[in-house]
């Protein structure tokens, strides 16, 4: 087993659901956290918390990751202490909408694909560079079970994680012959802020998805997150697809009534 005391691991994301939760079980393990997201406020009350329960160090970035010449002024102007990063968590990502391809909404798309595959693929090029340079690091890709097939109303979602599946495949063949790792995780339903943001802010609506059955939680996530970065270095976790066990795929789930 590995150690992550610390090293430094960069989330995207940091500011809530799986990135928080990340953040959370990095900082007790001892590693120093670059937290990065929108939402400044949240990510000074997230770290603010951190250091009071685990003394742990962190550096802030107010950061749109869909923004690649803010993404490359980030990482290239951490601080020396901080430049060395040995884990990158591709948190970052969201759902817009739930609408037939056909009407769908046009911003609603480009948000998706800007911040789940562009965004995703700016933080890798400016980061995974570093890595390849002190021969050790590890990138982990948050995907989702939506990128292993699609379902009704989920079509560029679906596609933008189908497009993490082949992004994490194809990095890890191009990173063969080198120390770095790459995993992609792929949940399925895990209740955060995600069906919130996904029905912009209709928070009924975004219960229902959860309605009488058992989802996974960011924790959930995070635990598999630390698990797989700290396997012997020989071990590389390719991929991992998880569930509730109230879920068999995407379109199957199991409502207790």
């Amino acid at each position: 087993m590995i150690s992550v005391d610390n090293k430094i691991v960069l989330i995207t994301g940091a500011s809530s659901g799986i990135g928080e939760s990340c953040a959370n079980v990095f900082a007790q393990a001892g590693a120093n956290l670059i937290l990065a997201a929108r939402r400044q406020e949240k990510l000074e009350k997230l770290a603010d918390e951190l250091t009071k329960k685990f003394q742990c160090k962190t550096y802030l970035l107010k950061l749109d990751v869909r923004d690649r010449l803010a993404v490359e002024s980030a990482i290239n102007s951490l601080p020396d202490p901080w430049k060395n990063i040995d884990i990158l968590i591709n948190n970052a990502g969201l759902s817009r909408g739930l609408d037939k391809l056909h009407v769908g909404d046009f911003n609603d798309w480009e948000e998706m694909i800007d911040t789940n595959v562009k965004g995703l693929l700016y933080m890798t090029r400016y980061v995974v560079p570093g890595m390849v340079n002190r021969s050790q690091g590890h990138i982990v890709n948050i995907g989702s079970i939506a990128g292993r097939a699609a379902y009704p109303g989920g079509n560029v979602y679906c596609a933008s994680k189908a497009a993490v599946r082949a992004i994490s495949e194809g990095l890890k063949q191009d990173l063969l012959g080198t120390p770095v790792r790459v995993t992609e995780i792929q949940p399925g339903l895990v209740e955060t802020e995600f069906s919130n943001v996904r029905f912009h802010g209709d928070t009924e609506k975004a219960k229902n998805v959860y309605k009488d059955l058992t989802p996974l939680t960011g924790d959930d996530i995070a635990d598999l997150v630390f698990f797989c970065v700290t396997r012997s270095p020989h071990v590389n976790i390719s991929e991992l697809l998880v569930v509730p066990t109230d879920q068999a795929n995407a379109t199957m789930v199991h409502r207790h009534q």
